[in-house]
């Protein structure tokens, strides 16, 4: 998937200014930066759930704009930040709508529906709560059914905004590791947005950093991830560091550039923050750790792509 001069935004005010990017195929792409600075508006227009005002979206090279509703639910799932699920509604009936862009003409409910319904419980672990109502359950719970939904629905791309928010630290890594499990298992591009930065250095191949609806910077968490583009992005100083345990980056935020400007009591200059803090290392959670694990790397499709990516 890539966009291509993307420009959208809401009520005639603009959100995405020109924005150009790719996501790999069969790779995990993660969107980051401030509250308002265009993820989540990006992700809507990939999805079709936004018009843009001007630019394309690609899908394998075509611009999905001429695709029938069927053809793009067959081929690209979205799960929104807040969904919400009917009252009443049983766990394994809600991932059962996953496979509506799959039935036929009739709406006849097949044995490969029944088949990948199962699946999805299985993989997402909720075989056990399959008839439960989906308000009765946890969020982390709740989030898994969502997943479960996205992941009966069989998609080659899958966009999640947000599919960490409101969980707990264990309940993150436990949703991320589900997440980047299927990914690996299926070979399905995943892109989605994540505010803790530390989990988004570890889990993704790609990250694409964003400021003022514009792509700043994109590329591994050694090119994303630093002192200089943190800073840029957040208006804070940041102390990056690598964690020998899971072989990842840790974001450590020092002082926004609000409290130096205020002249908050006892904030410290970036330098100052930076002389204090260096030589420590940082150890986070050792479960599911994905950076470190050797991925195939897709074979060169595009011109436009220097280190081999193909765009989904």
């Amino acid at each position: 998937m890539a966009v291509r001069g993307l420009r959208a935004g809401y009520g005639g005010a603009p959100v995405l200014t020109d924005v150009d990017v790719t996501f790999p195929a069969g790779r995990v792409t993660a969107l980051v930066g401030a509250n308002g600075c265009g993820k989540s508006t990006l992700l809507r227009t990939c999805a079709r759930q936004l018009t843009p005002t001007a630019g394309e979206v690609l899908v394998g090279g075509e611009d999905v704009r001429g695709w029938r509703r069927t053809r793009f639910a067959q081929t690209v799932g979205f799960l929104p930040q807040d969904p919400v699920a009917p009252e009443g509604v049983s766990v394994r009936e809600l991932v059962s709508r996953g496979r509506h862009p799959h039935r036929g003409a009739f709406g006849r409910w097949r044995a490969e529906d029944d088949a990948a319904v199962a699946e999805a419980l299985e993989l997402t672990g909720l075989c056990d709560l399959m008839d439960r109502h989906v308000t009765d359950l946890s969020g982390g719970q709740r989030q898994r059914v969502w997943i479960a939904l996205a992941l009966a629905q069989q998609t080659d791309v899958l966009l999640l905004d947000e599919p960490t928010t409101y969980l707990d630290i264990a309940r993150q890594v436990e949703i991320l590791d589900i997440l980047c499990e299927l990914q690996r298992a299926r070979g399905i591009t995943l892109v989605m947005v994540l505010h803790e930065l530390s989990l988004a250095a570890r889990y993704a191949d790609v990250l694409v950093a964003m400021k003022a609806g514009e792509v700043v910077a994109r590329g591994g968490a050694e090119e994303v991830m630093t002192d200089e583009v943190v800073g840029r992005v957040f208006d804070m100083a940041a102390r990056v560091l690598h964690d020998p345990v899971t072989d990842a980056r840790v974001v450590i935020p020092l002082s926004s550039d609000r409290s130096r400007a205020t002249g908050m009591a006892g904030a410290e200059t970036p330098a100052d923050a930076t002389a204090r803090t260096a030589g420590r290392t940082t150890t986070g959670p050792t479960s599911g750790s994905r950076t470190g694990t050797a991925r195939p790397h897709p074979a060169a499709r595009d011109e436009n792509e220097e280190n081999g990516e193909v765009p989904a």
